[in-house]
């Protein structure tokens, strides 16, 4: 079952990862629709136990709620999990975002959403001047997310991984805490 509530609008509550959530996780990288795009490599469920646990990012599960989900204990037929949005590197140098959402939700603004709650969290929650993102150069709608959050394409790193049959570049990004203060 999901964790706890940390932030919630009008249509998705952003929920903590916790041990249930891993094979809902796994499953849904394994997706080649998803797994291309991001560019993760396939794991089984005990590997991405180890990885989560071991790992320090602040991890947040995308749910769309119905019923009377409750932000402590939601029952698991109120909660359907639909992405994940996570902060990395927080702690030692300039926060990293990473996202994803199931295929069957792409184009409804969830994935908006949820990174723009994310934001607001890291900021809130750690002394930085900068967030960054990646996205590969045919990932069009991550680019696209990015961009109308207020990022901005600081550079790229050329011929960075090898997905389905040719080495792809990624492009980095960044969004000052100004910029984004500037803009709500």
């Amino acid at each position: 079952m999901p964790g706890a509530a940390t932030q919630s609008s009008d249509r998705i509550t952003l929920r903590t990862v916790e041990k249930e959530d891993v094979q809902f996780v796994q499953r849904a990288m394994a997706n080649s629709e998803l797994r291309y795009p991001i560019g993760n490599r396939l794991v089984n469920q005990t590997q991405l136990e180890e990885h989560i646990e071991n790992d320090d990012s602040d991890r947040f599960l995308i749910c769309l709620e119905e019923g009377e989900a409750s932000p402590e204990q939601p029952n698991e037929a109120d909660v359907t999990r639909i992405g994940e949005v996570t902060v990395m590197d927080a702690e030692w140098k300039r926060p990293e975002l990473g996202y994803w959402l199931v295929p069957e939700v792409h184009g409804h603004g969830y994935g908006k959403e949820a990174v723009s709650m994310v934001i607001d969290y890291t900021f809130r929650q750690y002394d930085t001047p900068a967030i960054g993102a990646e996205a590969y150069d045919f990932n069009d709608a991550s680019r696209g997310l990015l961009e109308s959050l207020g990022f901005s394409e600081e550079g790229c790193r050329r011929k960075f991984m090898f997905i389905d049959g040719e080495h792809r570049d990624m492009v980095q990004y960044g969004l000052l805490r100004d910029d984004w203060c500037e803009e709500k």
